[in-house]
């Protein structure tokens, strides 16, 4: 089974930009579809991207449509995360997660596979 390590976390000052990374091992990146969650303390996860296997279909909630940019290198078993124009209430930990299915899911429980997180920090 597939196992993802996510990096490129940190703290930034509003306005600012981050790129995570998510490496995927154990299995070939290009058969899982992928996508990136955060969760901020006390609030319930939330769906960030996704994106499908050949990279060709990306989905985005309104939060972050048009500062974020999920990306994939199948070559490299790599997805990334570009966040632009951060804001404070972008912080929280990121999560990479992956599944088998097809469809670019917003909903966290059809991905079986996740990483540790990632700790975002978007300072004002």
């Amino acid at each position: 089974q597939v196992q993802l390590v996510e990096s490129g976390g940190g703290l930034v000052q509003a306005g600012g930009s981050l790129r995570l990374s998510c490496a995927a091992s154990g299995g070939t990146g290009r058969d899982y579809t992928m996508g990136w969650f955060r969760q901020a303390p006390g609030k319930e996860r939330e769906f960030v991207a996704a994106i499908s296997r050949s990279g060709g279909i990306t989905n985005y909630p309104d939060s972050v449509k048009g500062r974020f940019t999920i990306s994939r290198d199948n070559a490299k078993n790599t997805v990334y995360l570009q966040m632009n124009s951060l804001k404070p209430e972008d912080t929280a930990v990121y999560y990479c997660a992956a599944t088998r299915d097809s469809v670019v899911s917003t909903n966290g429980r059809q991905y079986g596979y996740w990483g540790q997180g990632t700790q975002v920090t978007v300072s004002s």
